[in-house]
């Protein structure tokens, strides 16, 4: 690769981190979210086994002889491992024998049924999970407010300029995908529909070689769109199969695609928190449904920009989805992991960022700025209830991210506002 043309990855810091520490690490992730690049960055040699040259010469040499695609400058890379299994105890079996670190860098866009044949690899092949670019990664951010000082309590008020609603759109669209960023926006669906496209067709299959019902596939995939950044259930996803396509899907089926998307990194549901806010509330143990980037939505309801300004309702999912994908990498960057919040009594937060110190921060996610004042009442009126209850810990810090808001502020109140075009790690 050309190292001048790479463009930075937040993700890169703790790369570097990770291969002071450990023998080996492994980024995993969606396919086409630039994994490839980011590790040939960090790397000195690499092996692609993806490579069709020589008929996959180079997978054909894996299969013969693990070991001897190990050799080369380090950290050397491997691209696509899994294509391989035995490489992963043959990369742990490396590590092991020389002790050293930063040996090797491997990357992944699926997780290979390992059914007891694989070594985890714990201590010695670290794991991190790369994600779509942000919108600071990708340049349609700012990055005016750091979500890490936020969460710190400290914001300094700015304009942050006008926001386009339309471009906001574009920007759900057409994802983070590295390759779409500079397309146009009638071209911005192309990549997310083959991305689709090569899941079902290909990905499906191979990662267990089991044969699957493509149409009860894309029946579900369909769905789930139509759930985007809801806490949906299994049965419900089969009612709403029944009730929007007339199509039945039983209940175990459903059960295992979900496993097999989100072991090709398809989705990336949104845990629900309950550790330290719960105190004596029973919380909904739902995980909040998402694709692992709101274009793959966007593509599978053939949302257009006129359909979703006619339809403010699923704009306003998908932009929560945007924002949730944008927190997550920009949390994560800093050790923070992000959450959502529901309980019993339908009190419920957005996003919920849990610090390394086990401080917790609440967010609401709202797209029109003639929501911030019920957004911010909402919060404020759970944190006094939380407050009340025995045991409970209040967040250390509450704030609104917006779609059409121009400026990052703190209000009289404490809440923050804070523009999604503004954010950054």
């Amino acid at each position: 690769m050309l190292r001048d043309e790479y463009r930075p990855r937040l993700i890169d810091k703790r790369i570097e981190e990770y291969l002071k520490i450990f023998g080996a690490v492994c980024i995993e992730g969606p396919k086409w979210c630039g994994k490839t690049w980011t590790s040939a960055y960090h790397s000195k040699s690499e092996i692609y086994l993806g490579d069709p040259e020589g008929n996959f010469q180079n997978r054909n040499l894996a299969q013969l002889s693990p070991s001897l695609v190990l050799e080369g400058e380090k950290p050397r890379l491997i691209d696509e491992w899994q294509e391989v299994p035995p490489l992963w105890d043959a990369v742990r079996y490396q590590v092991d024998k020389t002790a050293e670190k930063g040996m090797f860098i491997l990357t992944g866009s699926s997780t290979p049924n390992h059914k007891g044949i694989l070594h985890s690899g714990a201590g010695r092949i670290a794991r991190l999970r790369m994600r779509p670019m942000s919108l600071f990664e990708s340049g349609d951010s700012s990055g005016k407010v750091s979500l890490q000082k936020l969460c710190g309590d400290y914001l300094e008020p700015s304009m942050t300029g006008e926001v386009d609603l339309r471009h906001l759109i574009y920007l759900i669209i057409r994802g983070g995908w590295p390759a779409s960023l500079s397309v146009s926006e009638s071209e911005a669906q192309r990549l997310p529909l083959e991305y689709l496209d090569a899941v079902i067709e290909d990905d499906m299959y191979r990662i267990d070689d089991v044969k699957r019902d493509s149409r009860k596939i894309r029946l579900l995939l369909r769905s789930l769109a139509r759930n985007e950044s809801t806490t949906v259930t299994n049965r419900s996803l089969k009612n709403d199969v029944k009730e929007k396509d007339d199509e039945d899907i039983d209940v175990d089926t459903i059960a295992s695609y979900l496993d097999v998307f989100s072991r090709l990194f398809l989705i990336d549901d949104q845990l629900p928190f309950s550790s330290k806010i719960r105190s004596s509330v029973r919380v909904k143990q739902s995980v909040k449904r998402h694709f692992s980037d709101p274009s793959l939505a966007c593509a599978l309801l053939k949302a257009t920009p006129e359909k979703l300004l006619g339809d403010l309702e699923t704009l306003g999912f998908l932009f929560e989805a945007l924002c949730e994908r944008d927190l997550k990498i920009y949390a994560e960057s800093f050790g923070g992991q992000l959450y959502h919040y529901q309980d019993y009594q339908n009190r419920e937060i957005d996003a919920v960022i849990e610090l390394p110190d086990g401080e917790w921060c609440a967010f609401e996610i709202k797209l029109g700025a003639n929501q911030i004042d019920g957004a911010a009442d909402g919060l404020l009126k759970l944190k006094s209830a939380i407050e009340k209850e025995k045991g409970g810990r209040p967040p250390k810090v509450m704030g609104v991210i917006c779609g059409l808001s121009n400026a990052a502020y703190r209000r009289p109140d404490g809440v923050y506002v804070i523009p999604v075009t503004a954010l950054r790690e």
